[in-house]
Parts: C-alpha cells; sequence; structure tokens
C-alpha cells in the first residue's frame, strides 16, 4: 500500500459523509491482506484523524443548522403580532430544535406571586398542563428565582430544589424524567421559564442547553414585543373610544341645548304647553303626556297611535279627588305634595292609550315624587316622569313612554322640558293673577246694587277680554272654606277659557260667563269645582241677562236657587230657576211657561201630534182622588181605557210621576196652565 493511499481511503470516507462504523472498514482489510505493524498503526492514526475531522464537521454542521433555525425562529416571532401565536409558536420550535418529548413554558403572576403553565406542545395531561409553581419550588421555580438554566436527567430523585406534592404528582401524571429549564430574561428581570423535557432518562447537552437558552432569549424579546403591541392597541383602543366618548358628549350636549334653545323660544313667543309637549316629543320620540298638579291632563303629544288626542283635559275619575286635595292651591302658592296627581294621571293615560296602560311597575305617584326630590327624571320600564316644580311647590309632570332609543340625552332634554313648562306655567300664573285681580274688582262692581259707573264697566270689561255686549249667566257657588283656594283657581280658569270673569263676592265664588241658558252652565261650574275639594260644592245660576245694570239681578237668582239646594238638602248639586220647577215661581225668579213646560211637556206635544188626551186624563185622575173607577166615569169611558192612558203617561213622565214630589209639581202645573189659559 502506498504512503498516500491511506490518507485518501479515509478522505473518500469524510467526502460522501460515510458513517462511523465505515471508517474501521480501511484498517481490516488491510490487517486481512496481512499487512504490517507499522502500515496498520499509520492507518489506525489516519482513522482517528479521519473521525476526529468527522465529528468536527458533524458540529459544524449541527450549529449551522441551529443557527438557521434560530435565526428563521427570530423572523418568525418578529412576524407575530399576538400574545398566544409567540407562545405557541416559541414551545413549538423548541419542540423542533431540541427534540424532546414535551415541551412547555411558564410566566410570571406578578399578582399571586407564583409562575404557571401558560402553554404546553406534546403534553397529554391536564392536570400538568394546569400547574402553579411557587416561587423558588420545582425546578421551574429555582431557575425562575436563580435567573440560570438548570436541568436534571432523573427529576424525581434530584434534591437540589424544593418539592411539592401539587408540582411532583403532576410531572408523574405527565411521566417526565429528564427536564431542561432555561430563564426568559427581560432586561434584569425573569418573565417566565422555557422547559425541554423527556420522557426517559436522556441527559440534555451542553450545546441543548445554548440552543434552549438562544431561543428563550429571542422568545422574551418577542413576548416584550408582543405585550407592548397589545398595550399600544389597548391604548389606541382606549383613545378612540374616549374620542367616540367625547364626541357622542359634545353632540349630545349640543343636541340638548339646541332642544333647550327651541322651548326657552316657545315660550319667550308666547307659546303654550302643547306646543312644548310637541317639541320634546319630536326630539325625544315616544309618547308624552302632561298633568298639571290636579292631575288633570294638560297635552298629549307624540305618537299618535298610542294616544288619543281627545283624552287630553279630561279628569281621572274619582282620582282626581284626591289629586287635587294633595296639590290644593297649585295656583295660589299653598300646594303641599309634590305626587299630587299623580295617581289620577296614571289612570287617565291608561284610559287615552290605546294600546293600553304604560307600565305601572311602580306608583306614579312614587315616581313623580322621587323625581321631585332628586330634581331628575325616574325610569320604571318604558315609563319615564319628570316632575315639574316651582321651589318646593308641585306643578305637575312629564309622562313620557319612551321608546327603546330614549338615552340619558333624552332624559336630560326631558328634565329641561320639565324647567321650561315649569317657568311657562309661572309666566302664565302671574298673568292670571293679574287679570284676577282685575276681573274681580270689575266683578264686585258690575253686581253691585246700584250699580254704578256704567259708563265706563263696557270699557273696563273689553280689556280683560269679556264682551258684555252678549248675554251673559251668572253662576254662585258655596264652597268650604277649606276649599275655597283650590275652587277661586278652578273658577277662574274656567272663567278665563269661557271668556267670562270669576272672583269673590258677598262670601261666594261668582262667575260671569257669556251664554243664554244658565241650567248647563251651572252643570259645567260645578264638574270644574268640585275636582279635588274635600267637601261639597253647591252650585246655582241665575240670568241671562245683557244689561249691564240687570246682572246684579241675575246674581239675586242665582242666590235663590242657592238658598233652595239647601233648604231641599240637595248641597253638592248646581241648579238654575228652570231646574227648581214651580219653587222658581215661589221664589220669584221663574216663568210660569217655562214651568209648567218642563212638567207637562212631554204631554202637551203627544196630545198635539196625535189628537189624544192625556192632559185631561191626568188632571181628572187627579180630580178623583187618584180612583181608576171614578176618573173612568167622569170620562165615560171604561176602566181599562183610563189604566192605558195612565201607562202610556208614565212612559212620557217617568215611572215617579205619581211620586208625592213629583205629582205635587204636576198638579200645580196643571192648575197654573188652567188658570192661565197656557
Amino acid at each position: 500500500m502506498s504512503a498516500h493511499r491511506p490518507p485518501s481511503v479515509f478522505l473518500d470516507l469524510l467526502a460522501r459523509d460515510a458513517a462511523a462504523i465505515e471508517y474501521d472498514g480501511p484498517v481490516v482489510a488491510a490487517r486481512v491482506a496481512g499487512a504490517g505493524a507499522e502500515e496498520l498503526a499509520e492507518l489506525e492514526a489516519a482513522k482517528r484523524v479521519a473521525l476526529e475531522v468527522r465529528a468536527t464537521l458533524a458540529r459544524s454542521r449541527r450549529r449551522e443548522a441551529e443557527l438557521v433555525a434560530l435565526f428563521e425562529t427570530a423572523g418568525d416571532l418578529a412576524a407575530l403580532r399576538d400574545l398566544d401565536a409567540v407562545l405557541k409558536a416559541i414551545v413549538t420550535r423548541a419542540h423542533t430544535l431540541i427534540g424532546a418529548d414535551v415541551t412547555y413554558l411558564t410566566l410570571d403572576d406578578p399578582d399571586r406571586g407564583d409562575t404557571y403553565m401558560r402553554v404546553t406542545h406534546g403534553s397529554v395531561s391536564a392536570r400538568f398542563q394546569s400547574l402553579r409553581l411557587p416561587m423558588g419550588a420545582g425546578l421551574g421555580g429555582l431557575v425562575a428565582q436563580t435567573a440560570k438554566p438548570y436541568v436534571t436527567s432523573d427529576y424525581p430523585r434530584d434534591s437540589r430544589f424544593r418539592h411539592t406534592n401539587e408540582i411532583d404528582e403532576g410531572v408523574g401524571e405527565e411521566g417526565l424524567t429528564a427536564i431542561l429549564g432555561v430563564p426568559l430574561v427581560l432586561g434584569s428581570r425573569v418573565i417566565g421559564v422555557l422547559f425541554a423535557a423527556n420522557r426517559s432518562a436522556r441527559p440534555f447537552a451542553r450545546h441543548e442547553i445554548t440552543l434552549l437558552s438562544s431561543l428563550a432569549a429571542h422568545a422574551a424579546v418577542a413576548i416584550d414585543n408582543a405585550r407592548l403591541l397589545q398595550a399600544t392597541r389597548d391604548a389606541l383602543s382606549e383613545l378612540r373610544s374616549a374620542n367616540e366618548l367625547v364626541r357622542a358628549h359634545s353632540e349630545s350636549v349640543e343636541r340638548a341645548a339646541a332642544v333647550h334653545d327651541k322651548l326657552a323660544d316657545l315660550v319667550l313667543r308666547g307659546g303654550d304647553v302643547e306646543g312644548i309637549a310637541a317639541a320634546v316629543a319630536e326630539a325625544v320620540g315616544g309618547g308624552l303626556v302632561v298633568v298639571d298638579a290636579e292631575g288633570v291632563v294638560t297635552a298629549v303629544a307624540g305618537e299618535t297611535s298610542g294616544f288619543d288626542a281627545a283624552g287630553a283635559g279630561r279628569r281621572a275619575g274619582s282620582g282626581a279627588a284626591a289629586a287635587g286635595r294633595a296639590g290644593a292651591g297649585a295656583g295660589t302658592g299653598t300646594g303641599t305634595s309634590a305626587g299630587a296627581g299623580a295617581d289620577a294621571a296614571i289612570d287617565v293615560i291608561a284610559g287615552v292609550v290605546r294600546s293600553g296602560p304604560l307600565s305601572t311597575a311602580a306608583s306614579a305617584t312614587g315616581l313623580i315624587a322621587t323625581s321631585a326630590a332628586t330634581g331628575h327624571a325616574v325610569r320604571s320600564g318604558d315609563l319615564v316622569v319628570a316632575a315639574v316644580a316651582a321651589a318646593a311647590e308641585p306643578l305637575g309632570a312629564l309622562i313620557l313612554r319612551a321608546p327603546e332609543s330614549f338615552s340619558d340625552v333624552d332624559q336630560r332634554i326631558l328634565e329641561r322640558a320639565a324647567l321650561v313648562v315649569a317657568l311657562h306655567l309661572l309666566m302664565r300664573r302671574s298673568e292670571a293673577e293679574a287679570a284676577e285681580r282685575l276681573g274681580g274688582d270689575l266683578l264686585d262692581d258690575l253686581l253691585a246694587v246700584p250699580v254704578r259707573h256704567t259708563s265706563t264697566l263696557a270699557e273696563r270689561a273689553r280689556r280683560v277680554g269679556v264682551d258684555l255686549d252678549r248675554p251673559h249667566i251668572v253662576v254662585a257657588a258655596d264652597a268650604a272654606p277649606a276649599d275655597r283656594p283650590r275652587a277661586h283657581f278652578a273658577a277662574g280658569r274656567l272663567a278665563k277659557s269661557e271668556g267670562g270673569l270669576a272672583g269673590s263676592h258677598e262670601g261666594r265664588i261668582v262667575l260671569l260667563l257669556p251664554g243664554d241658558d244658565p241650567a248647563p252652565a251651572a252643570q259645567r261650574v260645578l264638574a270644574a269645582l268640585r275636582g279635588g275639594l274635600a267637601h261639597p260644592v253647591t252650585v246655582g245660576a241665575g240670568g241671562p241677562k245683557s244689561d249691564v245694570a240687570a246682572y246684579a239681578d241675575a246674581h239675586a237668582e242665582a242666590v235663590r236657587c242657592l238658598g233652595a239646594l239647601h233648604a231641599l238638602g240637595r248641597a253638592g248639586c248646581a241648579a238654575a230657576p228652570s231646574d227648581l220647577g214651580f219653587l222658581a215661581l215661589v221664589l220669584g225668579g221663574g216663568d210660569p211657561g217655562t214651568v209648567v213646560r218642563k212638567a207637562l211637556g212631554p204631554l202637551v206635544d203627544y196630545d198635539a201630534k196625535r189628537g189624544t188626551d192625556l192632559l185631561g186624563t191626568v188632571e181628572q185622575y187627579f180630580a178623583c182622588g187618584r180612583s181608576l173607577g171614578r176618573t173612568g166615569e167622569a170620562l165615560h169611558i171604561h176602566v181599562n181605557t183610563v189604566t192605558q192612558r195612565l201607562d202610556r203617561t208614565a212612559r212620557l213622565l217617568g215611572p215617579d210621576w205619581q211620586e208625592p214630589g213629583r205629582s205635587l209639581e204636576i198638579q200645580l202645573a196643571l192648575q197654573v196652565r188652567r188658570v192661565m189659559g197656557l
């Protein structure tokens, strides 16, 4: 064999990256061929050199592969933006590079002062995947505490670190034996630990520790970058949210201010509650009801499908009485309850909302009282209530059936509207009080006996909107002293609505109303005054009169009617002279023809239309002492005919026509008719 052959053989093996066992081939072949000791020694020396070169080349290739893998890992981690994706990529790449059975990563928990299993790869134990490691406990705790890599080839028996039952049981359930842990270091702080573990007692080589440490260094930076990026995203999101809030708040302030300006302009231009309600309903949506302190609906606006506009102005039945008592003095400063008309109001609302009552989960009285106490609107279900008040005096409430889109801005608009309504009512009250003073003085002069300054009365009346050239009725009412403030207020409101006057005269409430029929006028006044009073109010009417000098006479008629009602035990009723029958004649205030007509009119009309004589039959029936037989003999008719005629009379006059009081009135009317030839 030549001197150059042995090296060339091993160079060939190195060139084709032969397995280590193949390097024994040339030595064995030479020994079989009978080579000498010197040649065999030379071959052995060449083989050793070749194997060393082979090992060096293998390490270089492995290092190159590891560097390439680290470079690729750094690139992959840099491209990731989500923290979960970064952590998963770290343990997956560690599993690939180290070739371990299981790789996993723990992170510090500053709030709890320990570390916890964040992500695993190759793990099969749920218990292991949910482990938490106290600081200093287990291999991972030691790595986190010392910021140095640690490796063990037999974890269960390694006494260098503190064992705990929870950790040992988790590791045992996973079946791990050899474990390598390296710190994730960021600056001077350990933020976690990266692990590679095997289920056999395979020791980890130095280069594997170095490789995993290099990967951990890249991973720590990637984790920090992902956290910073997430923090930046969160900050940007918060900034966007804050910007949206600021913009929304600015828009809401501008919207609320615009609505408030519109409402204020309505009031300054002389608008009414209906106009204010319409503006609010347009701004916030839904349906709106405005009630005053007496529980009377004064305005309805908004969704017409939910409200019956004809319901506005109606009282809430018997509930209005309680509402009025609680809010007595709404126009005179004597009100005492913030929720005066609430129960009445809710009854009215239930009546005017065709789709059914609004939310009744809470009492409207309680809602209004709460709103008045807090100064803010309150909500229960779809019902939003804003009290209308001036200082401690209740003036009413705005009751809104809110749409689904109702917001805090809409609530502020409703609250501002309540303030505007209060301002409007106070302004109108001041005007009404001034007009009431003027009207009261004028009424005193019109009813004075004798009437003075007749030449100026008509002009004074025109100044307060009263046309004395039209026929007018005088209505007088008796009210208990405790009820007079509220009754006066109601009388003034009615008089204003009808173009008349109201005031006090001779200790009574007196109204001068345009019209030519005192009977319905008396009933209207009774209906307007008795709501909310604690005691009955009695009303009498006189007139009509169109002469300034004759109003005192109409007042006297009204007072006589009052006296007659009290004498008859009919307190709490209303009447005009025509309602009193023959008493009107006795009192000197009635017309005979009217009295007769009221008592006998249906019989007169029936006889005239059919040519019968029911009047003669009734007159003869009373003349015969109500004897059917004698009446038949006197009229020369059968008793059955008398019975039939009296049955017809009962249908025309009513079944009570033979009762003592009614029969007396009928008999007197028959006599007046006969005497006066009516």
